[in-house]
């Protein structure tokens, strides 16, 4: 099984050449991390900034760089800074390729849920509306179940929607996943994980198709 950084090394190949990027909150702020060297890749975040490298290293941090979760960051050569309005024409505009979200539920139509738990206060449901609007191409980063155990790849969400069948894939510490007109699609499974486990842990349509590869990290 996976933990959040396995799950964004995953995503991480994902990544190719050429492309924008938006990282959400949580997990997908790791991804930054693991891509390629060999590739040239522009991560976005909605605050404002372009060119988003690796987190810094302790002791280096500047309080003055940071991304949309507050989190202090570096930046690459040619980076940009600029403000929501920029930011978000840009989102809208979908000259992202690629955004990375983090999610408390995913239904397997694709309808996510990821701004508001019940009897929590929240500050509203932020750029995640913009983004999941926007994007052609959406990939969640999650824990396959919650803290109960009990799973979070549902038949129907059954809190807040931040976006009605707009994720394509989900990785989680169990697995691979491509959302489809059939249900969730089993691609990968996380090294030491059956696939009758990740059935166990999936209350949603699960596509079950041939042998089932481990991840290749």
């Amino acid at each position: 099984m996976l933990d959040k950084n396995g799950i964004a090394k995953r995503i991480a190949k994902e990544v190719q050449d050429g492309y924008y990027v938006n990282l959400g909150i949580g997990i997908p702020t790791l991804v930054a991390n693991y891509v390629r060297d060999d590739i040239e890749v522009e991560f976005q975040s909605e605050n404002g900034v372009l060119g988003m490298g690796p987190f810094p290293f302790e002791g280096e941090e500047d309080a003055d760089i940071i991304n949309a979760g507050k989190q202090t960051i570096t930046t690459l050569p040619g980076a940009s800074f600029f403000d929501s309005a920029m930011s978000f024409g840009m989102i809208r505009g979908q000259h992202v390729d690629l955004t990375i979200l983090g999610a408390m539920e995913v239904s397997e139509n694709g309808d996510i849920a990821n701004w508001k738990i019940p009897g929590k206060m929240v500050k509203g449901m932020g750029g995640a509306m913009d983004l999941v609007a926007s994007a052609e191409n959406i990939i969640v980063a999650m824990m396959h179940t919650n803290r109960a155990g009990a799973s979070k790849l549902l038949k129907t969400c059954s809190l807040p929607l931040t976006g009605v069948g707009c994720v394509k894939k989900i990785v989680t510490n169990m697995a691979v996943i491509e959302v489809t007109p059939k249900g969730f699609k089993l691609l990968e499974r996380a090294p030491g994980v059956s696939v009758e486990a990740i059935k166990d842990a999936t209350e949603g349509e699960l596509i079950v198709e041939g042998d089932i590869p481990e991840m290749k990290l």
